[in-house]
């Protein structure tokens, strides 16, 4: 399995696609005026402290202040978490790194252990633990990793306080790339410190890396062939990076010349729209209805225009088996956390159900997004959890639409017809004026002089004034107006 790495990159706005077998798998977006925040480290100051949600909020120099919890706070001793009052007060300066982006009408999530990524290594000044990713599963390779970051710390001579974890990327790393991690981490560490102990607050002490770097620090993998970047200014940049820190992975870098733009190319304009959409369709011929809501997404599917070929439960198994992997896919691709309940079509088979589920599962290694799938419920859901740092593909492109404000339905012409009469009867009791002007859309005022046309007669009659109307092209279809005259 091949997969390359589109990079376009503007003044205005960087993205990023990891297309695996010419399938788009994956896209990041970030505007220059819009940068994610997670990973930054920042010396807040607690602005309001909540003892009954063991909780402060911290303000770090945003719009909104950010959310703390006591368990997120390094002072606390052993297993037992402290009250929060005991770890902070209001006015006291924190230092504070940001594990979640403000997403909606939530503020950043914090913590104050901090830690700071290169390729390899994740470096954590304030612990002494080395651990490896679990996705590294060979224990003589584990072993070995362990045996390598002790080494490499000795050579150092490092006396201080502080712990690693190996990425899974570290898998089959040699000594001389550890310890080229090490040495980094331990220089960016430096002048982290430097800066906490003069900075004020709020203040931002480190930014992490750019979305261009980010995807060469942390997606890379040994199946990506190409690293394809339309800006020769950023392919600079990013070749400078690169021979610095991961030389051997010159000869995949490539300036991508051409007219036509780099997304075309893999029709990545196409599949970004088609991601926007709440409804997948599957070769098949079945379907996938996503809704994002305020506490978890629901993924429904369908066997719509499939038929199959043999029986029912076959039919239904193929459906399912299709839609686990379209799913795994989808998650990535729009970037979809939190809770996510997935309606299969019922099996009644027990090993159909094993199969599908191992499917989802072996799809979902792929992803760098930590999934964790909890199992079937009673009613045969399935129950996942993604964890969410950033902002959804959609949350990022997209905002509520001004006329449904983010519903997806409208009221229809007839009830906004209805609500124009009752405000127009309470306008009648409250106050005597000549008569009345309705301005509303053009849909609705035909239905108030078409079919509603007996029914305002009658309304005239019994308050005993006129009503005209006037249409606004620039009202929506449920936005109207009532006019004394």
């Amino acid at each position: 399995m091949s997969e390359e790495i589109l990079m376009n990159i503007t003044p205005m706005e960087s993205r990023v696609a990891v297309v695996e077998n010419g399938v788009l798998q994956e896209v990041h977006v970030e505007r220059t005026q819009r940068r994610g925040i997670v990973g930054n480290i920042y010396k807040g100051k607690v602005v309001r402290v909540l003892p009954g949600m063991q909780a402060a909020f911290v303000d770090i120099g945003l719009e909104r202040a950010a959310f703390i919890h006591a368990s997120e706070i390094s002072a606390r001793e052993g297993n037992a978490v402290e009250p929060i009052n005991a770890l902070v007060h209001e006015g006291q300066a924190l230092v504070v790194q940001v594990t979640k982006d403000p997403i909606g009408t939530k503020g950043a999530r914090l913590t104050t252990q901090l830690s700071i990524p290169s390729r390899y290594l994740v470096y954590m000044p304030r612990t002494s633990h080395v651990g490896i990713s679990l996705r590294i599963e060979d224990e003589t390779e584990r072993e070995r990793l362990k045996q390598v970051v002790a080494e490499c710390v000795a050579a150092e001579g490092i006396k201080e306080t502080g712990g690693f974890i190996l990425r899974t990327a570290a898998e089959g790393a040699g000594s001389d790339e550890i310890l080229m991690d090490i040495r980094y981490l331990r220089r960016l560490w430096e002048q982290i410190d430097e800066q906490m102990k003069t900075a004020g607050a709020p203040t931002l002490i480190y930014e992490d890396l750019s979305l261009a770097m980010r995807t060469l620090r942390d997606l890379i993998n040994p199946r990506i062939e190409k690293i394809r970047i339309d800006s020769r200014e950023n392919f600079q940049k990013v070749r400078q990076f690169v021979d610095e820190l991961m030389p051997e992975l010159s000869e995949h870098l490539e300036h991508y010349p051409g007219e036509r733009p780099i997304f075309d190319l893999y029709s990545v304009e196409d599949e970004i729209q088609k991601a926007l959409d709440r409804k997948v369709m599957l070769k098949s011929g079945g379907y996938l209805i996503i809704d994002p809501a305020e506490a978890m997404t629901t993924i429904d599917v369908n066997t719509g225009a499939f038929v199959g070929h043999r029986t029912l439960e076959e039919t239904i198994f193929k459906t399912n088996l299709e839609s686990a992997t379209a799913i795994a896919r989808q998650l990535r691709l729009r970037n979809i956390g939190g809770i996510i309940i997935i309606d299969f079509i019922d099996m009644a088979d027990e090993e159909h159900r094993r199969q599908v589920l191992r499917t989802l599962e072996k799809q979902l290694e792929r992803d760098h997004a930590k999934t964790n799938i909890i199992g079937i419920t009673e009613l045969g859901l399935v129950q996942m959890t993604r964890k969410r740092t950033r902002e959804s593909l959609e949350q990022v492109l997209c905002e509520p639409c001004m006329c449904c404000q983010g519903r997806g339905k409208l009221k229809t012409p007839e009830t906004v017809c209805y609500e124009i009469f009752r405000e127009i009867l309470r306008e009648a009791r409250a106050y005597q004026p000549e008569g009345y002007r309705v301005l509303a859309n053009q849909k609705v005022i035909d239905r108030l002089l078409d079919e509603e046309s007996g029914n305002v007669a009658d309304l005239e009659s019994f308050i005993g004034r006129s009503i005209k109307f006037q249409v606004e092209t620039m009202y929506s279809q449920e936005q109207y107006d009532v006019v004394l005259l």
